[in-house]
């Protein structure tokens, strides 16, 4: 089974140790994404750092914000339907 990330910037390349601060909160959010994709935080950290620099986050920020706008109406009718206690479609 190949290792979670992408291997092409693990291979062979030295490892640097930065630090952050980051609020609690976040901290415990990264150490459970990383555990559940199986990854060290450092590797988690790695990846969504090789993702956005690749342009893979602003490609799926950009689909979901196409979805949102493409799909809108329907929202607005489920939120509306709830207010008025009804169901939605």
């Amino acid at each position: 089974m190949a290792p979670h990330g992408n291997g092409c910037y693990h291979a062979g390349m030295a490892k640097t140790q930065l630090g952050a601060r980051v609020d609690a909160e976040i901290a415990e959010l990264a150490r459970r994404r990383a555990a559940d994709r199986g990854m060290s935080v450092g590797d988690y950290l790695a990846q969504l750092v090789v993702d956005d620099v690749s342009g893979l986050r602003a490609r799926a920020m950009g689909a979901a914000e196409r979805f949102l706008v493409e799909h809108q109406s329907l929202f607005d009718e489920a939120e509306h339907g709830s207010r008025r206690g009804g169901q939605a479609a």
